[in-house]
């Protein structure tokens, strides 16, 4: 039974770590709703090309986010260990795979963009905006996966401060060059893209710049190692299958939307965007899920590990339910920002209610992926989400079969999430994930 004193040194630790990084979580969702509101307001075209190039772009980027967990779970062992030369040295090893990395996956997005929007089921007068807006943001993706590692870098170092004070310099940089660019210079889309790129690129050299200063102070070394950047990447790969077998959730349900016609999939890409930013926001105890437990581990704490877990997710129901309630009660007030048409508000407020529903649910989902993720265990993590995948994708492309609506499509949402709370719950409670010492073995 964990004791009061032991709930509050936990509560400290999480909300430490927790409220800094909800800022940083929240930024790439709020680029993204930031994007909707400003170009909802050219037309329902236009925010129909975004919800299909933001759908394209975001799963590009996602793919890699284990540059940001995987660094996160290995840099906050060493800390537990007491090595922390070796774990800002690891943290340098992510980042150059990061820019490895990202050279490629410029080349397939630019190559790619109109194949991949006809793929999402962009209609005719939709798809040159999801072209246009899908090359010019694959030039901001090096600095996205830069970004990625080194905020990993920072939160196994316990740090959250810095990754938040970036974000926030980045989303309003961000929305001023999205204004000034779409409206001011009359770019229209593709400003909006210009925008984006910029604000990311000004990120990434303020983050490369804060982890450069560290492992100078600690005598780490900043050429790349070849047996250290193979290392991140085997860690990562797990991860990588984890992320492509959620993004492939994501990406299936924007397909569908895209099919249901362009009212359709304009509700779904904001509802994707808030769905998005209270998924970031819900993540933010998970990321102090990775950073706590990865430190505990990598000291041999299991009954530390076991206490943090159970806090945690009671903080993530709580959280999910509070959610919850502002999704229903505040739509009236947030739902006329994004869009002047009628239609895409009646079916943006229905899939928002169903969105409501499983809330406390997704605390639980994102508080464990979190944990597990902390601990190392990437393997199950993949296999897990694959299995999901497999489930969901049946019924959600039977949506359109079957002559459903929008409204179909988010009660296949909402099965995605209980399937996966289900594996997770599974896992925690069985205990194998439960591997101490600085390297997991």
């Amino acid at each position: 039974m964990t004791t009061a004193p032991t709930r509050r040194r936990h509560d400290r630790e999480i909300l430490a770590l927790a409220v800094p990084a909800f800022g940083a979580l929240v930024a790439e969702p709020l680029f993204l709703m930031a994007d909707s509101a400003i170009v909802g307001h050219l037309g329902t075209a236009q925010l129909a090309g975004l919800g299909i190039a933001s759908a394209g772009l975001t799963t590009a980027t996602a793919t890699f986010v284990f540059l940001a967990y995987a660094t996160t779970a290995a840099v906050s062992r060493r800390i537990g260990a007491g090595d922390r030369r070796a774990a800002i040295q690891q943290g340098i090893d992510g980042i150059w795979l990061a820019l490895l990395l990202s050279v490629g996956v410029v080349a397939l997005m630019l190559l790619l963009a109109p194949w991949a929007a006809a793929s999402l089921g962009a209609s005719p007068t939709a798809l040159p905006y999801a072209v246009t807006y899908l090359r010019i943001s694959a030039l901001g993706t090096p600095a996205m996966l830069l970004v990625l590692a080194a905020t990993g870098v920072l939160r196994g170092l316990q740090d959250t401060r810095t990754p938040l004070l970036v974000a926030i310099g980045g989303f309003t940089a961000n929305l001023l060059l999205n204004l000034g660019l779409v409206y001011g210079a009359g770019l229209g889309v593709a400003g909006s893209a210009w925008g984006t790129v910029l604000a990311q690129t000004a990120m990434a050299a303020v983050y490369v710049l804060v982890v450069v200063r560290g492992a100078r102070r600690e005598g780490a070394g900043l050429r790349p190692d070849l047996a250290g950047i193979r290392a991140c990447a085997k860690a990562g790969g797990p991860l990588m299958i984890r992320t492509m077998s959620l993004r492939g959730v994501l990406l299936i349900a924007t397909a569908v939307a895209a099919r249901l016609g362009d009212t359709a999939v304009a509700a779904h890409q904001i509802a994707m965007a808030l769905w998005g930013f209270l998924a970031f926001a819900l993540d933010a105890i998970a990321i102090a899920g990775q950073a706590i437990i990865g430190r505990y581990l990598g000291a041999g704490d299991v009954p530390g590990t076991r206490a943090a877990t159970r806090r945690m997710v009671e903080w993530g129901i709580g959280a999910g339910l509070l959610l919850g309630l502002l999704v229903v009660l505040a739509r009236p007030l947030y739902v006329p920002l994004f869009t002047p048409d009628p239609l895409v508000q009646q079916q943006l407020s229905d899939v928002l209610l169903l969105a409501a529903l499983t809330q406390p649910v997704g605390g639980v989902v994102f508080v464990l992926d979190g944990v597990l993720m902390g601990a190392g265990d990437g393997p199950y993590l993949a296999w897990a989400m694959l299995a999901t995948l497999a489930v969901f994708a049946p019924v959600a492309w039977a949506v359109p079969a079957l002559g459903g609506g929008l409204t179909a499509l988010w009660w296949a949402m909402n099965l995605f999430m209980l399937v996966r709370a289900a594996f997770l719950a599974v896992r925690a409670r069985n205990g194998q994930w439960l591997v101490t010492g600085a390297v997991r073995a």
